[in-house]
This record gives C-alpha cells, sequence and structure tokens, in this order.
C-alpha cells in the first residue's frame, strides 16, 4: 500500500542444530534429544502419522539473505521444508532407529494436542518463482544428523 520494501515470511517447522524442542512444540529436535538420551517420548493423537515439513535455519537465513540482496515490495512467503523434508513422527522415529540400530520406546496418547493438524507440507513455489537460485540445502536426514550431533 505504501510501496515499503518488506517481506514476511510464514514458516513451516523451523529447525537446526540449536533448536530446543519441548515436548509440544519442536517435535524433531526433541524427539531426537528423547532417542538420544533414552528419555520419555509421548505421540500426541493420530497414531504417530501426523505430517510436517522441516526446514533448516541455515536454509531460512540464506532465504532472508537473498531478499536481503533484493527486496520486494510487501512481499508474503511461505517458507519451509517441503515434500522433500516432510515426515511423520513414525517416519522419524524409523530413521532415528535404523541410524542407531536401536529400539525407540515410547508412549502414545489417543488425545491430540490442543490446535495440532494432521498434515502440514509447505508449497515453496511462490518464493522460488522470485528467488530462483534459492533452494534448500538441508536434507532430512542432513537435519536429522545436524540435531543428532549438537544434542
Amino acid at each position: 500500500y505504501f510501496g515499503m520494501y518488506t517481506t514476511v515470511f510464514r514458516g513451516g517447522c523451523l529447525t537446526g542444530s540449536n533448536h530446543q524442542g519441548a515436548q509440544l512444540h519442536g517435535f524433531l529436535s526433541y524427539i531426537i534429544k528423547c532417542f538420544k538420551h533414552q528419555l520419555p517420548y509421548t505421540i500426541f493423537g493420530y497414531g504417530g502419522k501426523q505430517v510436517r515439513d522441516n526446514i533448516h535455519s541455515e536454509d531460512l537465513v540464506r532465504a532472508f539473505h537473498a531478499v536481503h540482496q533484493n527486496p520486494g515490495k510487501g512481499k508474503v512467503y511461505n517458507i519451509g521444508g517441503g515434500r522433500d523434508n516432510s515426515c511423520s513422527i513414525l517416519e522419524v522415529i524409523s530413521i532415528l532407529e535404523n541410524l542407531n540400530n536401536s529400539k525407540f520406546e515410547f508412549d502414545s496418547s489417543n488425545a491430540a494436542r490442543i490446535g495440532d493438524h494432521k498434515w502440514y507440507i509447505t508449497n515453496n513455489a511462490k518464493f522460488r518463482k522470485d528467488y530462483p537460485t534459492w533452494d534448500i540445502e538441508y536434507s532430512l536426514p542432513n537435519i536429522v544428523l545436524d540435531i543428532w550431533e549438537s544434542s
């Protein structure tokens, strides 16, 4: 409206080596911490089949930098890991079990978290159209390893 150079990012699951996930927020870093340190873990609702996409904080910062280099006026972008970096809780458990050749014991509750949704995958097409040189560099396995090594 005012022609100002502004950009809003609407993020998916933002994560990385310094993410301090908790029981009800930041599931990827939290489940990795629980697995690595043998802490109790509870899956809330949907049988662990809820899906989230994950974007590493370094990929997000590179998106910020791309906008800083070539700002737009009044732009709004969804930004996240997209389909390639999406997984369910059960898929993450399987990745961790295969990575460590061990089983992960967890509890489950039929009650979903308040406000939780079953499935979310970000469509980054609008951002990629405006910033075609930007792409996600951290794959889901690389994100898992990065968090594992730092936790």
